[in-house]
């Protein structure tokens, strides 16, 4: 399983992307799941989006992008379902290979963020941070580094919609190996929904041509949006948090345990209700409840047993919901 996703304040319907068995949706609460998505040409699932202000809208962006080795599926673009997964229509993007994450506009549907990772396994254009404004008729490719570096994660804030993160990663995979890293692995904002873009190098995570990093994530807290995570992959993985919209970062934890084997996993999270409770994602899930400084095993959880934790997912409308 490499994405989940639930509708909000309705805890009977949730979906859950394969890495490569398509989508599969329960109406019961997980009882029982059916296959949604068998009838298209690809089964290969990196990204699932609700859109806030229509659940029966979800998106689905295609292609493994939790990668460790080189026999994970490509993707062939975007996919839109305007019947809550019943019918399913391509909506291009088709050469970006690996979608890391879809972000819809908190209230209008028609504007949606691409993370396109990429095939990442040689040079390309087709990466970076697309953008539509017409429900996926037509895409822009709003932020673009280079041709070895895509976009893994992007962030966008609930509360004002024209604040943006993108969390890239240059990666390379060969038969032989894997090298995660480099000078545009790294944090980078947006202020006007996308149209410009600063690199958070200059103001407190240390990335770029003399400090090279590898695979990043990047999470606004719903309940107070000035709060914002970014974990990056580093000789120790590093856990960063601004508490003034991405202004300043201060560095709140060096451990590896957040980010173990970063290139498949490197994922953190913020629960809806409370800005300091952080969730990193990986071999296993830890959690911290005073914004990073400390970390332990979520109580009583079968996820503190360790396993092969890869997305999570919270309820808005009822934190206590969570899905991994």
């Amino acid at each position: 399983t490499s994405a989940v996703v639930g509708e909000s304040g309705n805890p009977m319907v949730s979906y859950v992307g394969a890495a490569s068995g398509g989508i599969w949706k329960t109406e019961d609460a997980g009882l029982t799941w059916k296959p949604v998505f068998d009838d298209q040409d690809v089964c290969a699932i990196g990204a699932l989006a609700i859109a806030p202000s229509n659940q029966q809208q979800v998106w689905c962006g295609t292609g493994e992008t939790f990668v460790i080795r080189p026999a994970h599926p490509y993707g062939n673009g975007v996919y839109k379902s305007s019947d809550a997964g019943k019918t399913w229509k391509h909506l291009g993007l088709e050469k970006t290979a690996r979608i890391g994450r879809i972000v819809v506009h908190p209230t209008d549907t028609n504007i949606v963020y691409v993370a396109a990772l990429g095939n990442t396994h040689a040079p390309q254009q087709e990466r970076g941070v697309y953008k539509t404004v017409d429900g996926g008729k037509t895409w822009e490719r709003i932020f673009f580094l280079n041709e070895h570096t895509g976009c893994n994660e992007i962030e966008i804030d609930p509360n004002n919609p024209s604040v943006l993160f993108a969390a890239m990663w240059q990666v390379d995979i060969k038969t032989w190996g894997l090298h995660s890293g480099g000078a545009a692995s790294g944090i980078y904002r947006s202020t006007d929904a996308g149209k410009t873009w600063e690199p958070m190098n200059t103001r407190g995570i240390e990335f770029g041509k003399n400090h090279p990093v590898g695979k990043t994530s990047v999470c606004i807290a719903p309940s107070n949006s000035q709060v914002v995570y970014a974990l990056i992959e580093d000789k120790e993985p590093r856990l960063y948090r601004s508490e003034n919209g991405g202004n300043n970062w201060i560095l709140v934890k060096k451990d590896h345990s957040m980010a173990q084997r970063a290139a498949y996993y490197t994922r953190v999270r913020v629960s809806p209700a409370n800005a300091d409770e952080v969730y990193t994602i990986c071999v296993q899930i830890l959690k911290s409840k005073d914004g990073g400084k400390s970390w332990a095993k979520p109580e009583g959880s079968p996820w503190a047993m360790g396993g092969d934790c890869h997305d999570m997912w919270f309820d808005p409308r009822n934190p206590n919901r969570q899905m991994v």
